[in-house]
């Protein structure tokens, strides 16, 4: 079992800066792939960014070269650097936990989720 703990967020205007945490605990946190997705009101969860355990990283077309996902395994932690930021990337955003090896452009490979956190971008 993993628990993940989120922090961050909250409202900021277009052009600015937020960092979101998310700290993992109850399983071995390096082997796992550490996804961010979020969901705007309406709409589905959609994939933002995810870092593998190898460090590899990919993103969403519509915040790459604005967001940078990175994780400190010291910690247990995975963070999301977000710059730039929009009225479009106003929305809840979660952190989620994928086995190795897994498709993590497929939410359905995630096992474990963190409670959301809201983003709301004001222009």
């Amino acid at each position: 079992q993993m628990r993940l703990v989120q922090s961050g967020g909250g409202l900021v205007q277009a052009g600015g800066s937020l960092t979101l945490s998310c700290t993992a605990s109850g399983t071995v946190f390096e082997n796992n792939a550490m996804g961010w997705y979020r969901q705007a009101p309406g709409k589905q969860r959609d994939l933002v960014a995810y870092i593998t355990s190898f460090g590899d990283t990919n993103y969403a077309a519509s915040v790459k070269g604005r967001f940078t996902v990175s994780r400190d395994n010291a910690k247990n932690t995975v963070y999301l650097q977000m710059n730039s930021l929009k009225p479009e990337d106003t929305a809840v955003y979660y952190c989620a936990a994928a086995p190795p090896y897994s498709d993590y452009d497929d939410q359905n490979e995630y096992d474990y989720w963190g409670q959301g956190t809201q983003v709301t971008v004001s222009s």
